[in-house]
């Protein structure tokens, strides 16, 4: 067995590993939807590791690179090991190989989060060094439970680049997944909503149809308790062409974004850590 970088490792090869390792899991993605993903959380062949048996892979950690917080930061965009070879530590030797790399490579901290009853992985990482930054609610809903929803205010599809200065209308800074560096890797796939009174922007949403994803959502703060958001939702319910709505990564301390998802009859579908390491 042999662990070394995907730099050199098809498509095809990696596919087929990352399918192999989830079998047994109810997240399945196709070869489409993981180039996507892995596009958009900034996925590194050349600082990303696997355990290989032959040419085949048994075990690999996918890391994205980028900035967060504005620090260069390594993120664990998938990290999976075959049923055949679970037990036998093989994400750990993985990890540990890469970190050199990651040094060399100026990254300052590596980034993941973790299903929070997973209690055997949370386990792993706490024995890596890494410890929890922040705690994070997600809700997934079928599309045919969210009703009622008013539209008291014109919802505009916008560019991107109305969104500046956003950032004062959040109650938490976006996860990595959820973050404008990783959403603009794959604009392509979003669109961008608003509200507008008075010519100001008051609201917006970000949002993939293709899988439900909602990946922000603010209203100005002193606009709040108007319903502009409760109208951005009707319009991203009408525009999502997958058959659930998905918030995933809201901050478990802002109680402003589950009261309004709660109001509309979501509850927390499961809660995640994130978990920071310094490299």
């Amino acid at each position: 067995m042999e662990i070394k970088s995907l730099s050199s490792t098809n498509f095809e090869t990696i596919f087929k590993g990352f399918s192999r390792a989830f079998a047994d899991y109810e997240m399945q993605l196709n070869s489409e939807q993981l180039q996507a993903m892995l596009k958009r959380r900034g996925f590194n062949p050349d600082l990303s590791f696997a355990a290989f048996e032959g040419s085949e892979i048994v075990s690999f950690t996918f890391n994205g690179i980028g900035n967060f917080n504005g620090i260069p930061t390594a993120y664990d965009t998938g990290t999976g090991t075959l049923k055949t070879h679970r037990g036998k530590g093989l994400a750990t030797k993985i990890f540990e190989h890469a970190i050199p790399f990651l040094r060399e490579a100026t990254v300052k901290q590596y980034l993941l989060e973790v299903l929070q009853h997973n209690e055997k992985a949370v386990s792993v990482y706490r024995n890596l060094g890494f410890e929890v930054s922040r705690e994070f609610n997600y809700f997934i809903v079928e599309n045919e439970k969210i009703k009622n929803l008013d539209n008291k205010y014109a919802v505009e599809q916008i560019d991107m680049r109305q969104l500046v200065s956003v950032s004062g209308f959040w109650d938490f800074y976006p996860s990595w997944q959820n973050s404008f560096e990783s959403i603009q890797r794959v604009s392509e796939n979003f669109i961008v909503l608003g509200v507008f009174i008075e010519k100001q922007l008051v609201g917006y949403s970000v949002f993939e149809p293709s899988s439900g994803d909602v990946t922000q959502m603010a209203v100005d703060k002193s606009h709040r308790r108007k319903g502009i958001a409760t109208s951005l939702f009707h319009e991203i319910s009408k525009r999502n062409k997958n058959s659930t709505t998905r918030f995933i990564n809201t901050d478990i301390s802002c109680q402003t974004i589950t009261d309004f998802l709660q109001s509309k009859n979501i509850d927390v579908t499961g809660k995640q850590f994130e978990m920071i390491r310094k490299i």
